[in-house]
């Protein structure tokens, strides 16, 4: 099964969350599955990728088919819950980029 993202023909969006971790879990875990679980119900979700390396460094990208999509998204509650325990308990930093994927292709042997 591939771990990428299976995305539509462009023109979506991309929202990249760069982020290092705290120490210790406090939850994050079962937060982190939960916030896949919902996004991927949400309208105009169109899959996620993500990755964190020993040190804590971690990359999630989802994507969406709009602005409107995201805006959602990140304004639905239980992700606003989310996002203030990140601030005050997960991360000692984050940065969250949106983009406009207008190309892509992929490889696959």
């Amino acid at each position: 099964m591939s771990r990428f993202a299976k995305t539509p023909q462009p023109p979506y969006y991309a929202v990249i969350f760069f982020s290092e971790r705290t120490e210790g879990d406090r939850g994050y875990g079962k937060m982190a599955a939960r916030m896949v679980e919902l996004a991927s119900q949400a309208e105009g979700f169109l899959g996620i990728e993500s990755a964190r390396d020993s040190e804590g460094i971690g990359i999630t990208i989802s994507y969406w088919d709009s602005l409107e999509a995201i805006k959602n998204w990140k304004e639905h509650a239980a992700h606003q819950v989310a996002q203030e325990k990140g601030k005050t308990e997960w991360y000692k930093t984050f940065a969250l980029r949106v983009c406009k994927v207008e190309r892509d292709s992929f490889f696959e042997m």
